[in-house]
C-alpha cells in the first residue's frame, strides 16, 4: 500500500511551484518576444510622429493659401496665419510641432521677397529630438504648388 501512496505524495509536492528550468525558459521566451516587438514598436512611434508633422505641414500650407487669397502674397509671420501672437515661422525661429509636451518636428517657411517674379513658399518640417533617429523619412517639405519632398533614405511617395 505504501508503494501506491509514495508517487502521489511526490506528485503533489512537485505541482506546488515552478522549477528553475521552467522559469528560465519563460524568461527566454519573453526576451525573444521583446527583442522582436521593440523595433516594431519604435517604428510605430516614429511613424505616428511623422503623421503629426505631415498634418501640421498641410495645415500650414492651407493657412498660407487662405492668407494668399486675401493679400496676394505669402507670409512667415505666425499671427497673420492664425498662430499665437509673436510667433514666426522662419528657420531661425521655427514653430514646434508638439505631441503631448514634446516637440519632434519644427515648422518653418521660406517666403521669397515680394519682388520675386511670382509669389511662392516652401514649408518645411524638420525633425528634432529623438525623431532625428528616423533615417527613413527625416524632414518633410511642401511648396505652394503642392510638390512634396522628403529628406531620408526612403522615397517621397513612401513617406508622404
Amino acid at each position: 500500500m505504501q508503494n501506491i501512496r509514495s508517487p502521489l505524495r511526490a506528485l503533489r509536492r512537485r505541482t506546488g511551484g515552478f522549477t528553475l528550468i521552467e522559469v528560465m525558459i519563460a524568461v527566454a521566451i519573453i526576451g525573444i518576444l521583446v527583442r522582436l516587438a521593440y523595433p516594431v514598436y519604435t517604428q510605430s512611434v516614429l511613424k505616428s510622429h511623422r503623421a503629426e508633422a505631415k498634418a501640421a505641414l498641410l495645415d500650414l500650407a492651407s493657412r498660407e493659401e487662405r492668407y494668399f487669397s486675401t493679400t496676394n502674397q505669402y507670409t512667415s509671420t505666425g499671427p497673420s496665419l492664425g498662430y499665437a501672437t509673436g510667433t514666426t515661422l522662419t528657420a531661425a525661429a521655427p514653430l514646434p510641432v508638439l505631441t503631448g509636451n514634446t516637440a519632434y518636428y519644427n515648422l518653418s517657411i521660406q517666403v521669397p521677397a515680394p519682388a520675386a517674379s511670382s509669389p511662392s513658399f516652401l514649408a518645411t518640417a524638420t525633425a528634432v529630438g529623438s525623431q532625428v533617429n528616423d533615417t527613413k523619412c527625416l524632414d518633410y517639405s511642401l511648396s505652394q504648388s503642392g510638390v512634396q519632398t522628403v529628406d531620408g533614405t526612403d522615397s517621397a511617395g513612401n513617406c508622404w
